[in-house]
């Protein structure tokens, strides 16, 4: 089925956590009472969430990066290309965070682009990475990093976003070689439904909505759904049968059975949901992990989810894995990996 010279395999993963967090009894109080600590535990599925103080979204991703390189054994200047996945929510706006990744890394011989998908962008890159490395014979190594911490922006006495006190901080990177032989990137399927560009986002602080002297600390709580209504009917009428469209078609892409799926890295939504998926597809809850003691680090949480199943034997030689996703935005995305060599 494969042939090892013309594949692409995962020759590396690190993270960066602060160790800074915000648990649900202070997400209760934040809301003033009106989810119950309990409530944040049982229903919106967060014991507690990793926050950044000083770390900054390209620094982020920096620190992550440098613990890829680390797992992978690898010498920066054999990097090729980084994709940055990280948020445009950074330090400085306007600077391109590939290339300060780049830099702070070390990998001379590289050059960089940023990408953006929201929270599908990991699993977004990792196809791109992949198409690249096939068509180009000048590139061999690709490193996809980044850093994420929306969750400055969340109002938490807004109940619309409720689904969104889990945002999160943390920093991510996967790195790719061409013909490594293992940890194969096989098929990926992505779904857009572009009705829904502009149902949720940071409100103030674009062109629109400038920052003002008067509503200046209003817009740095101004993640916010713009068009509620439409949001959430839409996505209960589309958004399950999306997310198994893309699974069946990234395993077909793969030409292996989604029935052999033995490892679900899927971000963190709410109990209920991540519940329903795996009920969905016939498997088990040691088939996954659910990140209730991380939250939602956007794009970050499919390489956090492998990370810990590795560590904790989830994931060995031979395992068959689903990364899913989704994205406000909106867009939903599958990608599927065959681990061990």
């Amino acid at each position: 089925m494969f042939v090892l010279e013309k594949s692409v395999g995962i020759a590396g993963i690190g993270t960066y956590i602060p160790q800074n967090f915000m648990t649900a009894g202070e997400i209760s109080a934040a809301t003033g009472g009106v989810w119950s600590e309990d409530a944040v535990k049982a229903k919106l599925g967060i014991a507690k969430k990793p926050v950044a103080l000083h770390e900054g979204t390209q620094e982020m991703g920096c620190l992550a990066a440098k613990a890829c390189i680390d797992n992978a054994e690898i010498c920066p200047k054999e990097i090729d290309v980084i994709l940055c996945m990280g948020e445009e929510y950074k330090e400085y706006p306007l600077t391109t965070s590939a290339l300060y990744i780049q830099d702070k890394i070390g990998a001379v011989n590289a050059w960089g682009i940023d990408v953006q998908n929201r929270c599908c962008t990991t699993i977004s890159a990792i196809k791109m990475a992949k198409d690249m490395l096939m068509s180009d014979d000048e590139i061999d190594t690709i490193l996809i990093a980044g850093g994420y911490r929306n969750g400055d922006f969340i109002d938490y006495t807004d109940n619309n976003v409720s689904f969104m006190y889990n945002l999160a901080a943390g920093g991510g990177a996967i790195l790719l070689r061409k013909g490594l032989g293992k940890n194969l990137v096989l098929g990926s399927h992505i779904i857009a439904d572009a009705s829904l560009s502009r149902t949720a986002g940071v409100e103030i602080g674009g062109q629109v909505n400038p920052v003002t002297l008067e509503n200046v600390e209003e817009a740095k709580k101004s993640l916010r759904l713009m068009d509620a209504e439409t949001m959430k009917n839409r996505l209960n009428e589309v958004s399950m049968s999306n997310w198994h469209k893309c699974i069946d078609l990234a395993f077909k892409k793969s030409q292996i059975p989604k029935e052999q799926i033995d490892y679900l890295s899927i971000l963190h939504i709410k109990r209920s949901g991540h519940e329903a998926i795996l009920k969905d597809l016939g498997l088990t809850p040691e088939q996954s992990i659910y990140l209730e003691d991380y939250g939602h680090l956007g794009q970050i949480d499919q390489i956090l989810s492998l990370e810990l199943a590795l560590k904790e034997g989830k994931v060995k030689d031979g395992s068959t894995i689903c990364m899913l996703s989704a994205g406000i935005g909106y867009v939903w995305a599958a990608s599927v990996i065959k681990w061990g060599t």
